[in-house]
């Protein structure tokens, strides 16, 4: 136990402080920390959501419900983090579900402005990445790459290692879509040894269809 109140438990003592002791400017507290726990719970819904779509599921609606929702509410709380992850959730649900990059863009874009605002490198590194995929279906393999390097750099600077295995991955494609097959087998073997170290199962079985398709 750690002695740290939830924000339930903190809403329940408000309430109290409201209704017992005559402290309505409790109330206003206790809103921002339900908008809070309401947006962090309609983005963990979300991504789950997401996560079933990428194992084979079908475009559920309720995903661009919920992030777009997490947006708002973080939007209104002013919560730069928050809102950053929420809007490249909402953009990677155009472009991934949806295939449609002329609505994930603004998403996008706006999204590694808050997270670069926020000092969130975790968030940057899905921003800029998904930025070098509407680079790559647009054939700015210039600007994929360098968005893509950005990515990888980030993500190696924080540890994330699954991350950066499928970072190397996605140069491997822009490599082979450049016509340079040696480049892109280079970095493929690379993206295998940094997914194996890291135990990352999912990785290494794009890597293998990868390989297959070239």
């Amino acid at each position: 136990m750690t002695g740290e109140t939830g924000p339930f438990e903190q809403v329940r003592l408000l309430y109290e402080q409201a209704v017992f002791y005559g402290d309505h400017g409790a109330l206003a507290s206790a809103d921002q920390i339900l908008d809070a726990a309401e947006a962090a719970l309609a983005l963990a819904r979300g991504r789950i959501i997401h996560a079933r779509f990428l194992a084979g599921g079908n475009d559920d609606p309720a995903e661009l419900t919920l992030f777009e929702r997490a947006t708002a509410l973080y939007h209104e709380l002013g919560d730069t983090r928050g809102e950053g992850e929420a809007r490249f959730w909402v953009g990677t649900y155009h472009q991934v579900v949806r295939d449609d990059n002329d609505a994930a863009l603004p998403q996008l874009r706006r999204a590694r402005e808050l997270a670069a605002a926020a000092s969130d490198p975790l968030t940057l590194s899905y921003a800029v990445r998904h930025l070098g995929f509407a680079d790559m279906v647009a054939g700015r393999l210039d600007s994929a790459r360098e968005q893509l390097e950005e990515s990888v750099r980030l993500r190696r600077d924080i540890g994330f290692m699954p991350g950066v295995a499928a970072g190397l991955l996605a140069l491997a494609e822009v490599a082979a879509q450049a016509g340079d097959p040696n480049q892109a087998q280079a970095l493929l073997d690379e993206a295998a040894s940094v997914a194996t170290t890291a135990g990352a199962h999912g990785v290494l079985l794009w890597i293998n269809q990868a390989r297959e398709e070239t």
